[in-house]
C-alpha cells in the first residue's frame, strides 16, 4: 500500500507538469476503487454517469492537490460529493437516522462478510447509501475507520455507527426464515 501511495504521489506530481501518460496511469488505478464506491452510493444503473463525473473532476481539480500522498482520500471524498449530489438532484437520498452504537457494539476487525454477501447487500438497496459507502471503502478497499471517517469528511463515530448498520443488516439477511 505504501509502494502504490508512492507511484500515485509520483504519478500526480507529473501529472500536474503536464505529463499526459502519468494523469491516464493515475485515473486508471483509481477509477475501479472510485467505481465500487459511486456503485454503492448510486447504484449500479447511474454509477457510470457519476463515475465520468467523478473523473472529469479529479481531472480538473488536479492541479489544486498540495498533498499528493492523499490522492486517493481526494479523489473519494470528490466522488462521494457528486454521488450525493446525484442522489438528491434525482430526489433518491432519504433520510437516514444513524443508529447511536455503543463502543461495546461496533463489530470487530475480525468480522469481514464474505464478498459475495456483500455484493448482495449492497445490490437490494436495503442499505442506505451512506452505510454502503462506508461498507464499500473498509470491506472492499480495506481502509481504516480513520481512513474513512478523513475520505467521507464523517467524525469517526458516524463511521463507526454506520458500519454497525450496515453489518446489522447483513446479518439480519444471512439469516435462515427459520431464525426470524
Amino acid at each position: 500500500m505504501v509502494n502504490e501511495t508512492r507511484r500515485e504521489a509520483l504519478w500526480v506530481l507529473r501529472a500536474q507538469s503536464g505529463d499526459r501518460d502519468a494523469l491516464e496511469s493515475l485515473l486508471r488505478t483509481v477509477q475501479p476503487s472510485l467505481r465500487r464506491l459511486i456503485r454503492a452510493l448510486v447504484g449500479p444503473s447511474d454509477a457510470d454517469d457519476v463515475l465520468q463525473e467523478t473523473m472529469i473532476r479529479v481531472y480538473q481539480k488536479l492541479g489544486q492537490l498540495t498533498t499528493p500522498e492523499l490522492f486517493r482520500p481526494w479523489a473519494y471524498r470528490i466522488a462521494k460529493r457528486l454521488g450525493l449530489r446525484h442522489m438528491k438532484n434525482r430526489a433518491r437520498w432519504l433520510d437516514e437516522v444513524d443508529a447511536v452504537l455503543e463502543l461495546d457494539n461496533v463489530p470487530s476487525a475480525d468480522s469481514r462478510p464474505a464478498d459475495e454477501s456483500l455484493e448482495k447487500l449492497l445490490e437490494t438497496g436495503r442499505v442506505s447509501p451512506a452505510s454502503r459507502a462506508v461498507l464499500v471503502l473498509h470491506f472492499q478497499e480495506s481502509l481504516s475507520l480513520p481512513e474513512i471517517a478523513a475520505a467521507l469528511e464523517l467524525p469517526l463515530g458516524t463511521v463507526k455507527s454506520r458500519l454497525g448498520y450496515g453489518l446489522s443488516i447483513l446479518r439480519k439477511n444471512l439469516r435462515s426464515p427459520e431464525d426470524q
